[in-house]
């Protein structure tokens, strides 16, 4: 099948998938296919440097992989300082409080450009990319990934901190007036 047929075959499918809405199905065969192309360069990473695979991730590293991966994926997809990674992908809409930043995909340009804009502001998506990388990077560079994940890690547990406070703060306040 040439490349024409088959962008005429996903042009077809895209609009019986989505008739009234514009779904770039061929951006996200794409990213698919990157996806699954990092995942294997790291399977085969570590099958080259023959760095032992663990039978079972300690629960430790679990935890401590599944808050630095929420607070990567945080920093990456709304963080208001990493915004100009996102810029050529998605078009500023407004703050949402703690730093962050809502964001709308651009949705002109080519469907890798949607994609990518999803991709890099939905935290959720990112989500899958990062915990890959902090997964691959804990067989091949465990002490590093600890360290880099425990610094993620911290930084979480001061961000829920600091919310806390300024609710306290203000219900404190609250109380203060009504007295």
């Amino acid at each position: 099948m040439t490349g024409s047929g088959l962008k005429q075959r996903v042009a077809r499918l895209r609009q019986a998938y989505a008739p009234h809405e514009h779904r770039p199905l061929e951006g996200y065969l794409k990213a698919m296919g990157t996806y699954v192309t990092v995942t294997a360069s790291l399977v085969g990473l570590v099958k080259a440097t023959g760095r032992p695979v663990p039978e079972r991730p300690a629960p430790g590293d679990v935890v401590l992989l599944g808050v630095a991966t929420h607070k990567l994926s945080r920093l990456l997809a709304k963080d208001a300082i990493t915004s100009p990674l996102r810029a050529p992908f998605t078009r500023y809409d407004r703050p949402i409080g703690s730093g962050e930043v809502m964001e709308q995909v651009r949705d002109e340009g080519s469907p890798t450009r949607h994609t990518l804009g999803e991709l890099l502001s939905c935290p959720f998506c990112l989500a899958v990319w990062v915990a890959t990388g902090l997964t691959g990077g804990l067989v091949l560079a465990p002490r590093l990934t600890r360290l880099v994940a425990t610094a993620l890690t911290a930084v979480a547990a001061s961000d829920f901190l600091q919310m806390g406070y300024a609710a306290a703060q203000r219900a404190a306040e609250g109380g203060h007036r009504g007295s």
